[in-house]
């Protein structure tokens, strides 16, 4: 069994002026003789994820695999961190990336690149298992060749959604924010709602948001959100202000 330790928790927001934040959640699998990272995060967490690695006493080095779940930059861009990992792309979906004319949605062009040429990429096929007990589930729309990974845990099994499923609203309502084909995304959230449904032991992680689950046809949080930001704000008394993102009623429900 893999030993899972939430990095990042994701967060479900886009800002009002600049973009989305880009704030996904990135996974530590240990285990099998593998230390895996699944989605590693953009070039924001790249400080924070060695720090927070180093803690764990987990070594850049120490990566064997770095398992994506789709081409976005907020998802890929620190693979190139973990010198003797191996990293586990969907084919559909570096190939559909790789063929993009530069300013396609969201993707890293020069990443791709470097993925597509790279010969230390596992390109898997859907219900491919190109780890040990990490198997690997079609869940386009988002992009049209994500996927997600059922993988077994210590604490039970764990679905990697991505973005297939960002966070509880679009598991709730099939309805999504940014998704490059809206019924295929719902078709692949519906995927994950039956998958949930049958096995109230699974822990879905969303790509953006915290741990989900569903038991009688509820959805259940595992864990808390948590998200702030500081500012260097003119005309304030202190130096910087923090902003607390998350309202009171974002806690965790069981």
């Amino acid at each position: 069994m893999y030993e899972l330790t939430i990095l990042f928790h994701g967060f479900p927001g886009k800002s009002t002026c600049h973009g989305g934040l880009g704030w996904s959640t990135v996974a530590l699998l240990q285990g099998h003789g593998e230390t895996l990272l699944v989605d590693t995060g953009g070039y924001g967490y790249r400080t924070p994820l060695l720090a927070r690695l180093e803690e764990r006493g987990v070594r850049r080095s120490d990566i064997t695999g770095v398992v994506l779940t789709h081409c976005h930059w907020d998802h890929i861009c620190n693979f190139a961190l973990f010198p003797n990992a191996r990293v586990v792309v969907p084919r559909p979906d570096l190939e559909w990336a790789a063929a993009q004319p530069i300013g396609t949605w969201e993707l890293p062009e020069f990443h791709v690149e470097k993925l597509a040429a790279a010969d230390h990429v596992l390109r898997v096929e859907d219900g491919g298992e190109p780890l040990p007990q990490v198997h690997a589930v079609a869940t386009p729309g988002h992009t049209p060749g994500h996927f997600a990974y059922h993988v077994a845990t210590s604490g039970g099994p764990v679905l990697f959604a991505g973005d297939a499923v960002k966070n509880e609203y679009e598991l709730r309502t099939g309805d999504t924010d940014m998704t490059l084909d809206a019924a295929e995304s719902r078709r692949s959230i519906e995927k994950v709602r039956e998958m949930l449904r049958a096995d109230p032991d699974l822990v879905l992680v969303p790509g953006h948001d915290r741990l989900l689950g569903m038991r009688d046809g509820e959805i259940v949080a595992h864990s808390q959100l948590r998200a702030g930001v500081r500012a260097w704000l003119p005309g304030t008394a202190e130096p910087t202000t923090t902003v607390d993102l998350v309202p009171a009623s974002g806690g965790t429900r069981q």
